[in-house]
């Protein structure tokens, strides 16, 4: 069955996750004249594109994957086309800076567009997130000179952007990173390998702009002396000493070639730097934070997808007896139809989430109140982490699900659903593993200012009005009250390795599913909700939030479990 957009959904969690109204009033876009109807003709756009184009290219690419060849690497049939007509219809442009040639519209409304391509198709989305990534990077900390030159290609698609970071003996240890670059008059040469590189390279665009960590020579050893570099393939037309060594088999996203990259082995690949010398995990960072937020939509993305999957193969396969002794759909099986409830609350959800994010980054760049931008980014900076790891978690519980209800045709790759639990399971792994997330967010978002932005958070959530879910919100108050219990000792316990280290991941999911809970009921208190609103988030409090209180409880018991076990005890 085709992918549908859930525009509904999507213009609901707008209006009450993404403050809709209150972005659209931001000075930056009062005068674009955007208003509630304009934003639902853009979804409903990128619906019908990812429909008609992109949803029919999925399985195909799964199946075929990018290509090797002598000229270079090649995307998979079709991908090519739909890459020209994406450009055309000047999707990349949604967000991006006016100044560059960007539509200069909220991040709100590229983030429900943004879902869209990571539903329909996953691995061409990827393309597109990175780009993103590399622009706002680059519009932050590059020069004049490197904008002038390089933004308005990339916010027009005309070229592709990477960002290029692990390598063989490093993997997340960014600290023992050695591609180096040296001085080569106003620009660098680059020499080094590195891995994972997502569309590192492929025909669909006529140039890629590797955003590259190096290490500049003599500077220090670690993280500190790292800088950021852009490293084009082309450079006037001409390839640059930067190519694609080989593409990685792998379980899932097939169609996305994840490229090991070489540059410099022909005397060294011609570079710039990208903001200050040996700033580049700060400047960086600006790519990563947006890429985080793109990976936790493509959780959104893919448990929109496998649900709908899911939902309409139960809606008509025939098995078994209803009560009253008639034929029975598998949608008539309670069980079956608390697993579909589970696919659907917690994409609800977990869209919710990321929207709230989005929100944050509109906020935070464009309110003309310093107290209320300070704010925004702290907020973003604290759910960043979240909407990164409790997305990804959920979407592989999700696609699994899609496979149970399908039960053993599921299992059988030619139905299409088993491609959306394999896509899924590198979401938790990929822009920093869940782990990493949970440590930042504990370690670091947390305990930073004693738990201060966190408690805010809370007053926020405990300060919610409404009633259309009272058992829910009911639930949510009770959460919030727990978490104020939990919260000194994260805060004091926090700054501990053992400690964060041991139980970072179950405070995280903990958070996740409370804020969860918070969206759904903003949902159900929307003047856009549907009467099912409530009824959704009543079962998620019910049936979904306990495990919060599971996870808190693992965060009390202060890790000694697993300090019990040291590495030779293996």
């Amino acid at each position: 069955m085709p992918y549908l957009a859930p525009v509904a959904d999507l213009l609901r969690t707008l209006s009450a996750n993404g403050e809709l109204d209150r972005i659209l009033a931001l000075p930056a876009y009062a005068d674009l004249g955007f208003g509630r109807d304009e934003v639902a003709a853009v979804i409903e756009e990128a619906g019908k594109f990812a429909t008609n184009v992109l949803d029919p290219l999925n399985r195909s690419g799964d199946l075929e994957g990018s290509q090797v060849t002598p000229a270079g690497v090649v995307a998979a049939k079709g991908f090519k086309e739909a890459y020209q007509q994406f450009i055309a219809a000047g999707w990349p442009a949604l967000a991006a800076p006016a100044a560059h040639g960007g539509q200069g519209l909220p991040h709100i409304l590229a983030t429900a567009v943004g879902e869209q391509w990571a539903a329909s198709n996953m691995a061409f989305g990827l393309c597109t997130e990175l780009s993103v990534g590399g622009m706002m990077a680059l519009e932050a900390h590059g020069s004049e000179a490197l904008k002038s030159q390089w933004l308005a290609p990339l916010i027009s698609g005309e070229y592709t952007g990477t960002m290029c970071l692990s390598e063989p003996q490093a993997g997340s240890d960014l600290a023992a990173i050695t591609t180096r670059a040296e001085p080569d008059g106003e620009a660098w040469k680059l020499f080094g390998r590195k891995i994972w590189i997502t569309w590192g390279e492929h025909d669909m665009a006529v140039n890629t702009v590797h955003l590259v960590l190096a290490r500049a020579v003599g500077s220090p050893a670690g993280t500190k002396g790292l800088s950021l570099f852009l490293v084009p393939r082309f450079l006037d037309g001409q390839p640059n000493d930067v190519r694609c060594v080989s593409v990685e088999h792998k379980l899932g996203i097939k169609a996305s070639p994840t490229c090991v990259m070489a540059f410099g082995d022909d005397g060294g690949a011609r570079g710039w730097l990208v903001g200050g010398l040996n700033r580049g995990i700060q400047n960086m960072f600006t790519m990563m934070n947006v890429m985080r937020l793109g990976v936790g939509l493509q959780g959104v993305g893919l448990m929109e997808r496998a649900y709908q999957h899911a939902l309409g193969y139960a809606q008509e396969r025939v098995q078994g007896r209803t009560a009253e002794g008639g034929k029975a759909r598998i949608i008539d099986h309670p069980d079956v139809r608390r697993m579909l409830l589970e696919m659907r609350s917690l994409t609800s959800a977990s869209r919710g989430i990321a929207m709230m994010a989005s929100a944050a980054i509109d906020l935070a760049q464009h309110h003309p109140d310093p107290v209320v931008r300070r704010a925004a980014r702290e907020r973003g900076d604290l759910l960043t982490p979240i909407v990164k790891a409790f997305p990804a978690e959920s979407a592989v519980a999700m696609t699994s699900h899609a496979i149970q209800v399908w039960g053993g045709m599921g299992f059988v790759e030619e139905t299409g659903v088993a491609q959306y639990y394999r896509d899924a399971r590198i979401i938790p792994i990929y822009e920093g593993t869940d782990g990493i997330q949970a440590a930042d967010l504990i370690g670091r978002k947390t305990t930073r200012d004693g738990g201060a932005v966190y408690r805010a958070l809370l007053d926020e959530i405990e300060a919610l009005q409404g009633a259309a879910a009272p058992v829910a919100q009911q639930a949510l108050a009770q959460l919030v009250a727990r978490l104020r219990e939990v919260l000194p000792t994260v805060v004091t316990q926090g700054v501990q390795p053992a400690y964060a280290g041991a139980v970072a991941f179950d405070f995280l999911m903990a958070s996740g599913y409370l804020l969860g809970l918070y969206a759904l009921v903003r949902n159900a208190n929307d003047p856009l909700a549907l009467p099912q609103d409530a009824a959704l988030a009543t079962f998620y409090a019910q049936h979904l939030l306990p495990k919060a209180r599971a996870h808190l409880e693992v965060v009390m018991s202060g890790g000694a479990a697993v300090a019990a076990f040291s590495a030779a005890s293996f």
